[in-house]
């Protein structure tokens, strides 16, 4: 049996949380999300917390235990305290700032990008710091968007400029070296 979807879900408190079959919602402090889950799971309450069982060991009903325990638990900790990436500016001439609700991000290229925030996001930049955090109560929608703004320009290994997760290391690469022998 799934080590994962065997655990418990706790309810933490300021949140509220209805089951209607494999309709989920959950209300907190942060917001509302909802979300269908696979008809084949059974997702149930119990003395303050989320149970989720499976109806057989079949293959496809052992891969979705775990996977749609972990979703509920997303939705608990996103409702309550959110999730937060941080992504770092890193370059000469690089920066970022805040118009309204959207970014506009200098990345070298002859153009200013201008991105949206997407609905549920919200930005807060430093520009001193050239950082840009990304928060929301959706973890899939903060990693979709932190990796759509990493995407227009991705960190290069030779001086490590680009924009980067703060927690990435980048493997750096030794540029050329000129040949001392010839022939």
């Amino acid at each position: 049996m799934s080590r994962i979807g065997r655990k418990p879900i706790p309810i933490p408190s300021g949140v509220e949380c209805k089951i209607q079959g494999s309709h989920v919602t959950i209300k907190g402090p942060k917001g509302e999300l909802q979300r269908d889950c696979h008809p084949n799971m059974k997702i149930e309450m119990a003395e303050g917390q989320v149970l989720v069982t499976r109806p057989s060991d079949s293959r496809t009903d052992r891969s979705l235990h775990g996977l749609t325990r972990t979703l509920i638990n997303n939705m608990m900790v996103g409702v309550s305290a959110g999730y937060m990436k941080q992504l770092n500016i890193v370059g000469v001439g690089y920066k970022v700032e805040l118009k309204g609700k959207n970014l506009v991000m200098q990345l070298g290229y002859s153009h200013p990008i201008h991105y949206a925030s997407p609905d549920g996001i919200e930005f807060e930049v430093d520009s001193k710091a050239n950082t840009i955090k990304v928060k929301g109560i959706n973890k899939e929608t903060v990693g979709q968007t932190s990796a759509e703004i990493r995407k227009f320009r991705p960190p290069e290994p030779y001086k490590g400029k680009g924009v980067m997760y703060s927690d990435e290391r980048i493997r750096r690469k030794a540029g050329k070296t000129a040949a001392g022998t010839q022939g």
